[in-house]
C-alpha cells in the first residue's frame, strides 16, 4: 500500500514538474510573412534564420509553417528584437532581404522590436526598388504580423558568395 503511494505521488510530482516547465515555455507568437519583392507573391518555406536581441546565435527552428504558407514563429518570453533571413528551399543560399538590399557590400541585419510587431504589426522597408511596382504591390500588416520581401540573389553576388566562402 505504502510502494502504491509513494508511485502516485512521483507520478503526480512528474506531471506537476512537466505542467511547470511547460508553461514557463510558452512565448510570443508572430507571424511572418516573406513576400517575392518582384511580384508580391508569397514565398512559402519553413526555412528560416532567427536571431535574437543582437545574438549571433542563429536559431533555424523557430518558424513553423502555417497550411496558408505564412510562417508561425515563436519567440521566448524577455525578447525584444529579433532578425529574420529566409533561405531557398532546403539549401544554405539565402535571399537578400530588401530592408538591407541598397548595402551592397556587406549588409547588416535590420532589427525589429517585437512589441511593435504585436501591437501594430510590421511591414519591413522595401528598397529593392527596382524590381517592385509599387502602385500594384502593397503589402499590410497586421498586429502581430511582420511582412519583409526578399529577392534572390543576382549573379554578382552569388560569385561574391562562392569566392568568400573558399
Amino acid at each position: 500500500m505504502v510502494r502504491r503511494s509513494y508511485r502516485g505521488f512521483t507520478l503526480l510530482l512528474c506531471i506537476a514538474t512537466l505542467c511547470g516547465s511547460l508553461c514557463a515555455q510558452t512565448g510570443r507568437t508572430i507571424t511572418v510573412r516573406m513576400l517575392d519583392a518582384k511580384t508580391g507573391k508569397l514565398i512559402t518555406t519553413s526555412d528560416f534564420l532567427v536571431r535574437i536581441d543582437h545574438e549571433q546565435t542563429v536559431h533555424a527552428n523557430w518558424v513553423v509553417e502555417n497550411e496558408d504558407g505564412t510562417g508561425k514563429l515563436t519567440l521566448p518570453d524577455g525578447v525584444t528584437v529579433f532578425s529574420i533571413h529566409g533561405a531557398y528551399d532546403s539549401s544554405t543560399v539565402i535571399y537578400v532581404n530588401c530592408d538591407s538590399a541598397t548595402e551592397k557590400v556587406d549588409p547588416v541585419d535590420h532589427w525589429y522590436k517585437v512589441s511593435e510587431i504585436l501591437t501594430s504589426g510590421v511591414l519591413a522597408p522595401n528598397n529593392c526598388r527596382s524590381l517592385i511596382n509599387t502602385a500594384k504591390i502593397k503589402p499590410v500588416a497586421k498586429p502581430g504580423e511582420f511582412v519583409f520581401l526578399v529577392r534572390k540573389r543576382n549573379w554578382r553576388e552569388q560569385m561574391q558568395e562562392d569566392y568568400s566562402s573558399r
